[in-house]
């Protein structure tokens, strides 16, 4: 395991209060699924401080978890500041590196395509560093798809033609499975059709 020794200084519920999401901040890295005690990670306020209107406060680590906390609760493990005049010195836990969630089109992808791709990596990296943990393959159509997101009719009078924005336009149909869609909108994917303008010019 990986720490780096960081001074710093524990802060009250009224100094994170006055914190923004863009402050760098420790909170504890305890959690269920990892055991780690008197170990702290990076993280930031998932909304300002001064939007908090008591209970406990919410932070994002850098490994994309949440950790709910109470500052001025002794029994908890507290949020703490990077500060050199500091009166503790925390273990900070650092990153590893990063596991990538992705998908990636290969046009024309075949075996040889996708050995050349995983060689290219790990010369990039190390030999013994990058590992493929999962792979799924899957054949695409050459179709190109326009993707819209549609607002989602509510109650009785429900409009016959519901409002609709164009969110992208791809030749990877499913790529509709990776586009977070806003709440009350749903996915629709339909052949693209290019627009045609009959305008006259002179």
């Amino acid at each position: 395991m990986n720490t780096e020794k960081v001074t710093a200084r524990r802060l009250s519920l009224e100094e994170v209060t006055k914190l923004g999401v863009k402050d760098r901040i420790f909170v504890s890295a305890d959690t269920a699924e990892l055991k780690l005690p008197d170990c702290y990670v990076p993280a930031f306020l998932t909304k300002s401080g001064e939007d908090f209107e008591g209970g406990s406060v919410t932070a994002r680590t850098i490994f994309q978890e949440e950790i709910s906390c109470l500052p001025d609760d002794e029994n908890e493990a507290g949020i703490y500041l990077a500060d050199e005049n500091g009166s503790v010195t925390i273990e900070v836990l650092q990153s590893a590196g990063v596991v990538l969630d992705l998908a990636l089109f290969v046009p024309g992808g075949d075996k040889g395509s996708l050995t050349a791709l995983y060689a290219a990596a790990r010369q990039a990296f190390g030999a013994d560093i990058v590992q493929i943990w999962r792979q799924s393959l899957k054949e695409v159509p050459d179709v190109k798809v326009d993707i819209f997101e549609e607002q989602i009719p509510r109650g009785r009078k429900a409009s016959d033609n519901p409002k609709r924005d164009r969110r992208a336009i791809d030749t990877y149909p499913t790529r509709a499975d990776f586009i977070e869609f806003s709440a009350g909108w749903k996915p629709v994917v339909e052949i693209h059709r290019p627009i045609v303008d009959d305008t006259p010019t002179i």
